[in-house]
């Protein structure tokens, strides 16, 4: 539920408006965005309270209408927040003019491949260091990551080159180790319903990565990201990183660029796109890339590797660095002919 208040409605009106929402059990949240006051209902209402509560919000001084929003996901949703959130990760804004890039290896191997990687990056125009301490994988017998070691050489490489840092986080448990050595903590699409997590990570104001899951719906990943912003953490982006393929011969995953517009359409969030994963191929990286770009995404996050061959983790998917050089000056291309930094 919304509540719009008249304009130049008084202070002890709004108020009123929120003390009796609070007074229903139910917590009311101040909206950002237009030339009046917005109240929305953060909370899921029962069908017998709907009305007598939109009855009693119409009765109130300065109150000028009450809307429903239509969506199973409320806070998620560009119904209850109109104006487009700008996540700030160390200066650097996700969700506004500037497209971002974040790069780096999938796996922090070591300080030497880490440190080349993040140059790379820098030298690029990347703006965030991506680097894996924790990897999730198929196979038990393959490279987990360094742990806790990787996640301090993240740290000391990213001040380093002076960029801000991404990281995965695998267990609620975890959340405060990986929230001190990152500034963005990613939850990977293998743990997209991983609600104890989403709700641990919520319970932080640090910004957080959602991947989608590969047979996620929208609606799906999109009240994934409620449980993070129930817990009053309003800093979520998106990550679409591909949907199971039709064709493993040649994709490991595909692509859905139309979940861009989509978001863009039904929620107020950033969206960024992982053409890594998506694909699985270096060779498709740069068009999906730049693809993702000219749909409108507000970033990417790219797998970059000084020697791909010899990667412990998904090196087939990785740039080089001169590749990745490539690729962002054609996107500077590409977002400046959308009026895009």
């Amino acid at each position: 539920m919304i509540i719009a208040m008249k304009a130049g409605a008084a202070p002890e009106e709004i108020g009123d408006v929120i003390r009796k929402i609070e007074e229903a059990g139910m917590r009311a949240l101040n909206l950002p965005g237009g030339d009046r006051t917005v109240i929305g209902v953060a909370s899921s209402i029962p069908a017998d309270v709907r009305e007598p509560l939109t009855e009693l919000m119409l009765s109130l001084p300065g109150v000028d209408h009450v809307a429903q929003v239509s969506r199973t996901y409320k806070l998620a949703s560009r119904e209850f927040h109109a104006a487009d959130t700008i996540v700030d990760v160390r200066g650097v804004l996700v969700g506004g003019r500037e497209i971002v890039t974040m790069a780096g290896p999938c796996a922090v191997e070591s300080r030497e491949q880490l440190l080349a990687a993040a140059k790379a990056v820098k030298s690029a125009g990347g703006k965030v260091l991506r680097g894996g301490a924790f990897k999730p994988r198929s196979s038990p017998y393959s490279f987990q990551g360094l742990g806790a070691d990787g996640l301090k050489l993240l740290k000391e490489v990213g001040a380093e080159v002076g960029l801000p840092t991404i990281t995965e986080v695998l267990d609620q448990h975890e959340v405060e180790l990986v929230m001190e050595h990152a500034d963005i903590l990613q939850i990977g699409a293998r743990n997209m319903q991983n609600f104890p997590l989403l709700i641990a990570v919520g319970q932080t104001m640090h910004p957080i990565v959602l991947k989608r899951g590969p047979s996620a719906t929208i609606d799906e990943w999109l009240l994934s990201a409620e449980y993070i912003l129930n817990q009053g953490n309003p800093n979520v982006i998106l990550c679409e990183r591909g949907v199971h393929p039709l064709d493993r011969a040649y994709t490991r995953n595909t692509l859905d660029l139309s979940a861009v517009p989509i978001i863009k359409e039904v929620s107020h969030l950033p969206i960024i796109i992982d053409p890594s994963h998506a694909t699985g191929s270096w060779r498709y990286v740069a068009a999906m890339s730049r693809a993702a770009v000219a749909a409108g995404a507000d970033g990417l996050l790219i797998e970059v590797h000084p020697d791909p061959k010899n990667a412990l983790c998904d090196g087939p998917q990785s740039l080089r660095p001169e590749t990745f050089s490539a690729l962002m000056d054609d996107l500077r291309r590409i977002a400046h002919s959308l009026s895009r930094g």
